[in-house]
């Protein structure tokens, strides 16, 4: 899978069930987050490598869609298994690339298993509707039949889960699919890549690809790709989504986020307090579904702040590969220096800050930052308007239930938010109020079960489906109606034995 070289490792694309090295002489370097220092190399592929590799699934795709439903279920039941029995391998390597700690590293990975085992529900899912008779001698039934070559375009912060939330069913649902990995971490991909080919994916079925905006492109633009599913910032999303339903193909693009976390006088606090930290500082906030914004109601927002700012202490941060850290690294220098920006950029517009992660020292070169907490944030604020991606959480006041409720509206995203109370009318308001894809109620991170949908609202979500689950299956099939009438069998050689009515 890889060669050495005295200094680094480069690294290769997976194609037609193998390992394949660059052939555009350009490359990345991929860090270790921990030590700041380059690990590998990655190549970058060019056009000609994509339209090449398109080639080679659009044959696979014609062979793979004819296997039936149980050669395709029996398939990701042994990649379900073998991906359970190999997790550990697995959150190493992502830890080793991204940054996040073992446990956080296994959590995605669990929550990316889910949905593979939904697509061992193949047969079930891709069951159509059947209606007799509908006229006298006619019948009408529907099938689910799948587009042919698609892909997938997947962001660093979960380099295993968010492709485990496109392949399963696109490849269970009959076609073949490419998957171009951020270029951060791409060696999840890879690895799973492997696993599938031992639990028997044929060769071309599954392809990666690495690159960068050039690869991306040519998947965008190549008329051999029926439909890309993506998931990274908003602005990206935009892109990805304008671009590629301007070359014809089906898209959906997942976009950024600002989730709130709407707190009432009466939640219990130390509850809330709990969430926020681990729904802000997981994973050193590099979360689509982290919160970043609490909007404290009434009297609830000092108790809160008091009870968060006890907490921060505790939180261990450090390399993700030692046992006992709750946060790693930031992805990058640059990131992390960005993130740092923003807590500059609030106190000089009227914010307090509580506690600084800037502040906080560490013993090596990695791509640290300890965590910050901001009161008194106002719209208008950079640290308010701005996807941040990192461990900073806001405090924003609120007066009232329908104030805090405004501001979560008035939001340009609409991702997820959650709300803290005791009381049930209230939090079923909410859920009715509220203008996002995905609510918590006393859950501060809304992800949904792998047999439900993923996605948010405006600027959260290009497209008309959201991520996995029976939205995820509609997304990778078309569907085709049929209507039949068979010659009257009065009229056939063979005696039926009984009257005709029809």
């Amino acid at each position: 899978m890889t060669a050495t070289t005295e200094k680094t490792t480069t690294l290769t694309h997976w194609i037609n069930n193998a390992p394949a090295e660059g052939k555009s002489g350009r490359t990345s370097p991929v860090y270790n987050p921990a030590t700041g220092q380059v690990q590998a190399q990655l190549p970058l592929a060019s056009a000609a490598e994509i339209d090449a590799v398109v080639q080679i699934a659009t044959a696979a795709a014609l062979k793979w869609r004819t296997s039936s439903l149980s050669v395709r279920s029996s398939v990701m039941f042994k990649f379900r298994e073998l991906l359970s029995a190999r997790r550990d391998d697995l959150a190493r390597i992502i830890t080793r690339e991204h940054g996040k700690v073992h446990s956080d590293a296994l959590g995605e990975i669990a929550r990316g298993l889910e949905n593979v085992e939904y697509a061992c529900g193949i047969p079930t899912l891709l069951r159509g509707g059947y209606s007799e008779q509908v006229s006298t001698g006619v019948d009408v039934y529907s099938i689910q039949q799948p587009l042919g070559v698609v892909a997938g375009i997947t962001p660093f912060n979960f380099p295993a889960m968010v492709p485990l939330w496109m392949l399963g069913n696109a490849l269970a649902c009959g076609n073949a699919f490419i998957l171009k990995p951020s270029e951060k971490d791409p060696s999840s991909a890879n690895f799973m890549a492997e696993l599938l080919k031992e639990a028997g994916l044929p060769d071309g079925v599954l392809s990666v690809v690495h690159g960068d905006k050039e690869a991306v492109d040519a998947i965008l633009e190549h008329p051999g790709i029926a439909a890309v599913s993506f998931v990274g910032s908003t602005p990206i999303a935009r892109y990805i989504y304008e671009k590629g339903t301007a070359a014809g193909k089906r898209v959906q693009a997942l976009g950024g986020a600002k989730n709130h976390m709407l707190v009432l006088p009466d939640a219990d606090i130390g509850m809330a307090a709990d969430a926020a930290v681990s729904a802000a500082y997981g994973s050193a906030g590099e979360r689509c579904m982290a919160i970043s914004v609490v909007v404290a109601v009434g009297d609830s927002g000092d108790k809160l702040i008091s009870a968060i700012q006890e907490r921060i202490p505790a939180l261990k941060i450090g390399p993700g590969d030692v046992a006992g850290n709750e946060m790693g690294p930031l992805i990058t220098r640059e990131h992390r220096d960005r993130v740092a920006g923003y807590i500059g950029s609030a106190q000089e517009q009227g914010a307090k800050v509580v506690v600084d992660g800037r502040e906080t020292k560490f013993d090596n070169d990695g791509f640290f930052l300890g965590v910050s907490l901001l009161d008194d944030v106002k719209p208008g604020m950079a640290a308010y308007d701005d996807e941040i991606f990192g461990p900073v959480l806001c405090v924003v006041r609120a007066d009232t239930y329908a104030e805090g409720l405004k501001l979560i509206n008035d939001n340009e995203y609409g991702n997820g938010t959650a709300i803290f109370t005791r009381d049930g009318g209230a939090a079923r308001q909410f859920q009715f109020d509220v203008e996002v894809g995905m609510v918590g109620v006393n859950v501060p991170v809304p992800v949904p079960v792998a047999y439900y949908s993923f996605g948010g609202w405006k600027a959260s979500l290009f497209g008309d489906t959201h991520m996995y689950g029976p939205e995820g299956i509609k997304f990778f099939t078309r569907s085709k109606v049929i209507t039949s009438r068979w010659p009257d069998p009065a009229g056939s050689k063979v005696d039926l034995g009984f009257p005709q009515t029809r």
